[in-house]
Order: structure tokens, then C-alpha cells, then sequence
């Protein structure tokens, strides 16, 4: 592409969920790399780390959390973007390779739902950031200036969203190096200025709670933030040529993942070993104010927007995975409606930090069993090689409902809840509370045994055409 912005990169995106032409396929690895940085230079990744501090770890060993976390978790993700660049097929539609043609709408149907709660999860954050900024300029914080910027937001991520990925792909390249200059000014702020860090917070919980702690902060914060995203993987990659190398799209895919998490919430942990809140607005004030906050302002505008027209996109193509008769476009407001009732909620819910942690359970608890199931059978079980004209064939060779998957899906399930820590006592496992004193390996149970069951109980692969194994 040239520096002039071209009139192929504005096009409005036609596709839905059948493979991606190779004559449409024009995306590349540093593109990726934009869509995945965006999508995580946000504010929530301020409260990722931010979380940490509130219960009760110390600075160094949160920021320890978040980086080890993050190695594993964005490797898995990076796996999972592999998948659309050698198929050209969209993540959930791909999934019917493990549990059947409609087996698959499960986990489709539990991917539309679960985007619904981040589009508001989402849109929390700069509603409140922005409203902390205009305090400064005497505008009060009363419901009708909270559902304006709400009702502004989501109007323009579910526009970008319907548009579909070649605005995203433009959005995310024009925008993403500005947000990145800005998150370098609010870094060298925050950590140049005496007593906004507390480098020496240390934890004060007893040994047995601290490890516990340490687990279930590395569930959610860590390893859980990378398996947040598999579900969306292929939706973006499968616009990547197959004469890309797919090493390429792993690593750009990577590195977009990685380096924004890891440092916004490095940021948000420093932050908060002073001010002890996960507020975002409370971290802007408490070192940010005058032109600097309105800089602020934008990077916050952005991030927000940038994920959820991700996840307006994604989910659309999740809902026309389970065969919905709606167009796309249907589908995308229907996303906004919703998104926006779950925003309301999160802006007036009593804690954040809470709210957000038994959502980060909730949607590992799920994620993580199905993530074993699919990885077991793409790398394992077909070794790369899906016939992606019978992904779409009724009856299809994949099968209706593949009970290996939905067994090993289940199971997978069961384990994970069994070792399982958290603020919820529902969602506390027997074996975490009393075996493991309350530390939390859910995502590595969920997914190591769904994957392990499903290859032992699945007897039949379907080889994909000799053409298929050549390209």
C-alpha cells in the first residue's frame, strides 16, 4: 500500500462467514499486528493491573503476574490466528470441525452472549474517564451527560462494525501509532513524577492466601486475558494471503497482543499502588490534569472504540454461525442495543473490581475447555488441514453434533469449575478450596483435559483434499 489512504481501503466489507476469496485476501502481518494493538491500548488494560493491587499483591510480584501471564496466554491466542490465515474461514465457523456443523452453535451461541457483556464492559471505561476530564471544566456527573457519551460511542463502534474489517483494518492503522505517542507521554508522567509510584507494595495477605491469590490473578489478569480473545482469532486473519508465511501472522499477531497489555497494565498497577482504586477515572486524576488530560481523553476514546468494533464485527459473524436469518448489519445493532443496557449497568454497578472479576471467571470458565477442544483437533487430531468445503456442507463429513467434542467440551468444563478460585462462592471448585487452599489453575485444567479427552475419544478425521494440503 502506498501513503496515500486508497479507496480499496474504505470499501465496505461484503463478506459474512464463507471463506475469504484468495483475490480478497490482502491484509498482511503488520496490519494484524495494528487491528491486535488497538484492540488493547484501552483503559480496561489500566484496571487489568490496576486489580491486582486491590487484592491486596504487592507491585513487583502484580507486574511479575502480568508478564508471565501474558507470555502464555498471547501464545495461545497467537495459535488461534493461525487457524483463519490457512483456512480463509472465521473462528466459529472453524469450530465445526471439532463439534459438529450444529454441535458448533454452543459455542457460538456462548461467544455472541459473552461479546455482548465486553462491548459494555468496554464502553465503561471512557464514559467514566471522560466524565472525570469534563468534571474539570464544571460539567457535573449526572445521568444525562453519562447516556450522551455512552449514546455517542456506540453509535460510532457499531457504524465502524458494520462496516467490517476493511474500515477496522484502516481505523486501527491511522489511529494506532497517535494512541501509541500518547501511552509513551502518559508512562513517562506517571513514572517520572515523585509519589505517584509505590515501588516498595508489598503484599500482606498469609502465605496460603497469597498463593492463592497469585493463581487466581494469573487465571485472570494473565493467562486468562489472552484466551479472552481466541474466539475472535480468525475472523481478522483469514484476510492475510496464503503466500504470507503463517510464522508471520503468529508473530505480528503476538506482538500486537503483547506489548500493549502487558504495558497499560504494568502502568495501571503502578498507578494504583498509590491511589489503591481501580477507578479509571481516579488514575487520570491522580496524574493527569490540564492540556495532558485531554490527550488522555483521546487514547481513552480510542481504545474502547477500537475493541468493540472488534467485537460488533466478531459477533455478528457468531450469531450467522449458528445460521440466524438476520443480515449482518441486524445483527451488529443488535449488539450496540444490548451493549449499551450492559454499559448502564457497569457505570452504576457499586464495584467495578468485582464486577469485572466474576466476569473474567465467568467467560474462562467456558473458554478455556473449548479452546483445548479446538487446538487438540486443528494441530493435533488434523494436523492443519480442514476441508473447509465441508464446514459449510449439510450433511457435512464433520458430522451434525460431534459428541467427542461436546463430551470433552463438558468435562473440560467440570474441571476447570474443580479448581477454580474466585469472589463468587458459586464459582469456587472443591478441589481449589481444599486440596489447593483456594489457588486457581482453571484455564490450565480446562483446557489440558478437554483437549486429552477429546483425542481419546475421537476415532474418525476427515482428510482434507490433496489440492487443500498442496496450497
Amino acid at each position: 500500500m502506498g501513503r496515500i489512504m486508497s479507496t480499496s481501503e474504505l470499501r465496505a466489507d461484503l463478506h459474512s462467514i464463507e471463506p475469504i476469496p484468495e483475490t480478497d485476501r490482502d491484509s498482511t502481518g503488520p496490519q494484524q499486528m495494528w487491528i491486535w494493538a488497538g484492540a488493547n491500548i484501552a483503559p480496561i488494560n489500566w484496571a487489568l493491573g490496576a486489580l491486582g493491587i486491590i487484592l491486596k499483591l504487592g507491585l513487583w510480584e502484580t507486574i511479575a503476574v502480568i508478564v508471565f501471564g501474558n507470555i502464555i496466554g498471547c501464545g495461545i491466542f497467537a495459535a488461534f490466528t493461525v487457524m483463519g490465515h490457512k483456512t480463509g474461514v472465521n473462528q466459529m465457523v472453524l469450530s465445526r470441525s471439532a463439534f459438529g456443523r450444529r454441535g458448533a452453535y454452543l459455542p457460538s451461541a456462548l461467544m455472541f452472549l459473552m461479546t455482548l457483556g465486553w462491548v459494555g464492559v468496554n464502553t465503561y471505561f471512557p464514559v467514566k474517564i471522560a466524565m472525570a476530564i469534563l468534571g474539570q471544566f464544571g460539567i457535573p456527573d449526572t445521568w444525562f451527560p453519562n447516556l450522551v457519551i455512552i449514546t455517542l460511542v456506540m453509535a460510532l463502534q457499531v457504524g465502524i462494525g458494520v462496516y467490517g474489517f476493511y474500515a477496522i483494518r484502516t481505523f486501527e492503522k491511522y489511529t494506532v501509532p497517535v494512541t501509541v505517542a500518547i501511552m509513551v507521554l502518559m508512562s513517562i508522567l506517571a513514572w517520572s513524577q515523585p509519589g505517584v509510584v509505590n515501588w516498595s507494595l508489598t503484599s500482606t495477605l498469609p502465605p496460603g492466601a497469597h498463593l492463592a491469590m497469585l493463581t487466581l490473578l494469573t487465571t485472570a489478569i494473565g493467562v486468562g486475558w489472552g484466551i479472552s480473545w481466541v474466539t475472535w482469532a480468525s475472523d481478522y486473519s483469514r484476510f492475510v494471503p496464503r503466500s504470507v508465511p503463517s510464522s508471520s501472522v503468529f508473530w505480528y499477531s503476538y506482538i500486537g497482543m503483547f506489548v500493549p497489555t502487558v504495558w497499560l497494565a504494568i502502568l495501571g498497577a503502578t498507578i494504583a499502588s498509590v491511589t489503591l482504586d481501580t477507578d479509571p477515572a481516579k488514575m487520570v486524576s491522580a496524574v493527569f490534569g490540564g492540556t495532558t488530560s485531554i490527550l488522555v481523553l483521546l487514547m481513552v476514546l480510542h481504545g474502547p472504540i477500537a475493541t468493540n468494533i472488534l467485537n460488533v464485527y466478531s459477533a455478528a459473524l457468531a450469531a450467522l454461525s449458528m445460521e440466524i436469518r438476520l443480515s449482518r448489519t441486524a445483527l451488529a445493532v443488535i449488539v450496540g442495543v444490548v451493549g449499551y443496557l450492559v454499559t448502564i449497568y457497569f457505570v452504576y454497578a457499586p464495584s467495578f473490581a468485582k464486577a469485572f472479576d466474576h466476569w473474567m471467571i465467568c467467560i474462562l470458565m467456558w473458554m478455556s475447555p473449548w479452546a483445548g477442544v479446538v487446538l487438540a483437533d486443528f494441530y493435533i487430531k488434523r494436523k492443519g488441514e480442514i476441508d473447509v468445503a465441508e464446514l459449510y456442507r449439510d450433511p457435512s463429513a464433520y458430522g451434525d453434533i460431534n459428541w467427542s467434542g461436546m463430551i470433552a467440551f463438558v468435562a473440560g468444563l467440570v474441571a476447570g469449575w474443580s479448581v477454580q478460585d474466585g469472589l463468587v462462592p458459586a464459582f469456587q471448585g472443591p478441589i481449589s478450596m481444599g486440596l489447593l487452599g483456594g489457588a486457581d489453575l482453571s484455564w490450565l485444567a480446562g483446557i489440558v483435559v478437554a483437549g486429552g479427552l477429546y483425542l481419546a475419544l475421537g476415532r474418525r478425521v476427515v482428510a482434507a483434499p490433496m489440492a487443500l494440503r498442496k496450497g
